[in-house]
C-alpha cells in the first residue's frame, strides 16, 4: 500500500469542503491522530461556523493562505470533487493527502492514489488499485485485483468482486453488489441496491436486480 504520512512535520490539514462528507473526512482524521485546521467551503453562510468543534474559515480559493501541511478532499460528489481539483490545479498537487479511517482494512499490496479517503468499517482485498481522490465509504468491500477509476465513489455497504473495473468519476450507490470480472463505465451510475452481472458502458443508469439501463 502507498504509505501516506497524512501532513508535514509540524503541520496541520484542512479540508476542503464542509459538508457531511466534510465530516466523516474530518472524523477519519482526528481518529488517526493528525492535527486538522479546519474547513474551507464556497458557501459564505456557513463561515465561521464549526463542524465537530472545527472552523470553517472561508472560501476553497483561499487554501493557500492558511499555510496547511496538507488537503484532503471533503466534497462527495464526483463531479463537484473532479471540478474543484482540477480548479485548485498543480499548485495544490503536492498537498493532496490521504485519510483513511484506522478499522478499514487495506491489504500490503493495494495501491492508493492521492487524495483517497477511506470511511471506517471498509475492506479492501489484494492487488486492488485505488485511484485518485477515490472515496471507499462506510463499511464498503472491494475485492481483489480490481481497479477504481480515479474520483469514482463505493458507495456505503456496498460490495465488488475480484477483478472488476470502475471507471472514472463512476458511482456505486448504497448497499449495491458488483459480480466478479465486471467493468462499469466512466461516470455511469449503480442504483441503490442494485445488482450487476453484466458490463456497463459509460455514463448509464443502472438499476434493479439484476441491474438494468436504458440507452
Amino acid at each position: 500500500m502507498n504509505e501516506d504520512k497524512g501532513s508535514l512535520p509540524g503541520r496541520s490539514i484542512l479540508i476542503i469542503g464542509a459538508g457531511g462528507h466534510a465530516k466523516v473526512v474530518a472524523d477519519i482524521l482526528l481518529c488517526s491522530g493528525l492535527v486538522v485546521m479546519g474547513f474551507v467551503d464556497d458557501n459564505p453562510a456557513i463561515w465561521g461556523e464549526q463542524r465537530l468543534g472545527l472552523p470553517v474559515l472561508g472560501a476553497i480559493d483561499t487554501y493557500a493562505s492558511y499555510e496547511a501541511g496538507g488537503l484532503v478532499m471533503g466534497i462527495g460528489d464526483n463531479e463537484n470533487r473532479m471540478q474543484v481539483v482540477e480548479r485548485l490545479g498543480q499548485p495544490a498537487g503536492k498537498l493532496w493527502r490521504q485519510a483513511i479511517h484506522p478499522r478499514a482494512i487495506l491489504a500490503a499490496s493495494v495501491v492508493v492514489g492521492r487524495g483517497v479517503v477511506v470511511v471506517a468499517g471498509a475492506v479492501v482485498n489484494p492487488d486492488t488499485v485505488l485511484g485518485d481522490h477515490v472515496i471507499v465509504n462506510t463499511g464498503a468491500t472491494i475485492d481483489h485485483d480490481c481497479e477504481i477509476g480515479d474520483y469514482a465513489h463505493i458507495a456505503p455497504g456496498v460490495h465488488i468482486s475480484g477483478g472488476v473495473h470502475v471507471g472514472t468519476a463512476a458511482l456505486i450507490g448504497v448497499g449495491a453488489s458488483v459480480a466478479p470480472g465486471r467493468s462499469i463505465g466512466v461516470r455511469a451510475i449503480v442504483g441503490a441496491g442494485a445488482a450487476v452481472v453484466h458490463d456497463l458502458p459509460d455514463g448509464v443508469t443502472a438499476k434493479g436486480v439484476p441491474a438494468r439501463y436504458q440507452r
